[in-house]
């Protein structure tokens, strides 16, 4: 019997699938799931939390660079990816199409990745 190593996307698969289950269309219940009261409040109650958390991550990266403790900015940013995994839940996508994403990345240098993007959305314009 073979056992297959649990990788860090299955951890990231595990979570999206306990924010699906919390989705009020599945069952969640806002008064016992903060997921649930997240989702049921919409958009504007978890993008604000994004930005919450992405300021946070920013002070706390700060804080590092003055000697700070790096854990607080992994506890931050792990923040940051679950409200933001909240929102890719809401908007029906998954944390794979992240990756997806990223991976189509690889191996562009990111000022060719932005020329690319600025090049499309040049196109879609019409110009």
């Amino acid at each position: 019997m073979s056992s297959t190593p649990v990788t860090h996307l299955d951890t990231l698969q595990r979570l999206a699938d306990v924010i699906e289950s919390r989705k009020p269309a599945n069952g969640g219940d806002p008064e016992k799931s903060y997921v649930s009261r997240l989702l049921h409040k919409g958009p504007d109650a978890f993008l604000k939390k994004i930005g919450e958390e992405a300021t946070e991550t920013v002070m706390a990266a700060k804080d590092v660079d003055h000697g700070g403790d790096a854990s607080k900015l992994v506890y931050e940013v792990a923040d940051l990816w679950f409200h933001s995994m909240i929102a890719l839940a809401h908007y029906g996508l998954k944390p794979s199409d992240v990756i997806d994403e990223l991976a189509r990345r690889e191996g562009l240098s990111g000022l060719e990745e932005k020329a690319l993007r600025k090049a499309q959305a040049r196109e879609a314009a019409g110009e």
